[in-house]
C-alpha cells in the first residue's frame, strides 16, 4: 500500500457524490480533501480541484488550476487527463485554437487508453472552428476500432475525408 492509497480511496468516495449533492458542497469536499495533500503533492491537489470545478460547470475556475498542475510537474495518467481536460475547458472558454494545439500535441506524442478521448475532444474543437470534415474523420477513426465489422472500410473512409 502506498502512502496515497487511503487518500485516493477517499477521493473516489467524494467523486461518487458528484451530482448527488449540491455542487458547492462537492467542491468544498474536494477542496478540504486536497488540502491534506497539497504540501506533498501540489500538482495532484491542483488537478483534482480543477476537475471538481470543471465537472460542476465552473470552467473559468478550472483553467488556471489545470495550468498550474501541469507547470508543477503533474505526471502519468493524471497529466494526460489534465491536458485533455484543459483543452476541453479552453474550448468551452472560447479558446479553440489553443485547445486544438494541445490535443494535436497529445495525439502526436502519446498513445494510450485515452486516444479515443483525444480524438473526441479534438473533433469538438475542430467543429468549433468549422473544420467539420477533419472532425468527422477523427470520430470515424476512433469508432472504426470498436465496430464488429467494417473496421478497415470505416477507417479508410475516415482518411479519405481529409485528403
Amino acid at each position: 500500500m502506498t502512502d496515497l492509497e487511503p487518500w485516493e480511496e477517499k477521493l473516489k468516495t467524494i467523486w461518487n457524490q458528484l451530482g448527488k449533492i449540491p455542487n458547492d458542497d462537492f467542491i468544498e469536499k474536494i477542496t478540504l480533501h486536497t488540502d491534506k495533500l497539497h504540501d506533498a503533492y501540489p500538482a495532484i491537489a491542483g488537478f483534482e480541484r480543477a476537475c471538481a470545478y470543471d465537472s460542476t460547470g465552473f470552467e473559468k475556475n478550472a483553467e488556471p488550476l489545470y495550468r498550474s498542475a501541469l507547470e508543477l510537474g503533474l505526471t502519468g495518467l493524471r497529466r494526460r487527463r489534465a491536458r485533455i481536460q484543459l483543452a476541453s475547458t479552453l474550448r468551452n472558454n472560447g479558446k479553440f485554437h489553443e485547445s486544438i494545439e494541445i490535443l494535436r500535441e497529445e495525439k502526436e506524442k502519446y498513445s494510450d487508453e485515452l486516444d479515443d478521448a483525444i480524438n473526441a475532444f479534438l473533433a469538438l474543437s475542430l467543429a468549433s472552428v468549422n473544420n467539420d470534415k477533419e472532425a468527422l474523420s477523427l470520430v470515424l477513426e476512433s469508432l472504426s476500432v470498436h465496430l464488429p465489422r467494417y473496421n478497415k472500410s470505416v477507417y479508410n473512409y475516415s482518411k479519405e475525408l481529409i485528403k
